[in-house]
């Protein structure tokens, strides 16, 4: 796969391109776009006549990473994120697709450079604003478990969380980052959150938010706040795995109301 440097890191990216409306696809923390396609969360595998742009972020997956937190805060992804669209899609609007930290992602990138997007579709985000804290607390007492006895004592916490009935009979996966950057990733992760609600409500695009039920992470509440301040969002809500299989059909149809060239 080619790599493509951003500053700190090399990120490995693919490109399929069989014409048609550009489009990108991010994913969570600690996973890459291949624990995605295990997760069932690729959901560029149904689109076709597209040209998908697929990366592993910055000390996930195949990409390279430094042992520095403020690395892993979305703005900073974002950065990364427009100069990808910058070098693979120079001057055209692109449509977002990614989950969580895929979805933060995206939207730090829509607030700063609205122009860059045609669409979004934003999967399970994350807890923000007012559930933030208490997530970034997590986020900073899990880096020290790492630190103190190893990745493998929070894969096992890990499994010890109940799992969103959206998700039953998905495999069991483990991060795909390496034991020496995770501290980093979660601490990142405990030092960003949602651009403001202010800031978000100027993202003038067609987003689809795609939330499931009972996940303190990713809760409901997340996607309704982004939903009503968002001009042009609409919500659904998953809570069986036949909700879920539906969202790769739901991403074509986003993909397919944006006029080419």
């Amino acid at each position: 796969m080619p790599t493509f440097s951003v500053p700190g890191a090399e990120l490995d990216v693919e490109l399929s391109d069989e014409g048609g409306c550009p489009v990108v696809q991010l994913h969570g923390l600690t996973s890459s776009r291949y624990r995605d396609r295990l997760l069932d969360l690729d959901l560029g595998r149904g689109l076709s006549g597209t040209r998908l742009l697929r990366y592993d972020a910055r000390g996930h997956g195949r990409s390279t990473g430094r042992e520095v937190p403020e690395d892993y805060r979305w703005p900073v992804l974002a950065e990364d994120l427009l100069r990808l669209l910058d070098h693979f899609f120079p001057g055209e609007r692109v449509h977002g697709v990614g989950p969580s930290m895929g979805t933060g992602t995206l939207l730090h990138a829509a607030v700063r450079d609205p122009d860059r997007f045609c669409g979004l579709t934003l999967l399970v985000p994350p807890t923000a604003w007012e559930t933030r804290a208490a997530k970034a607390a997590d986020y900073e007492r899990a880096a020290a478990v790492v630190e103190s006895v190893g990745m493998a004592a929070f894969v096992e916490a890990g499994r010890l969380v109940p799992r969103p009935p959206a998700t039953l009979g998905a495999p069991e996966t483990v991060p795909d980052v390496t034991e020496r950057l995770l501290p980093a990733l979660l601490r990142g992760a405990a030092l960003t959150d949602l651009p403001a609600p202010e800031d978000v409500a100027g993202v003038d695009v067609p987003v689809t938010v795609l939330a499931w039920t009972e996940d303190a992470a990713h809760p409901v509440s997340t996607a309704e706040a982004l939903v009503a301040v968002m001009p042009r969002a609409r919500l659904e809500v998953a809570a069986t795995p036949a909700d879920v299989a539906r969202w790769p059909q739901m991403l074509c149809e986003d993909v397919a109301v944006h006029p080419v060239g």
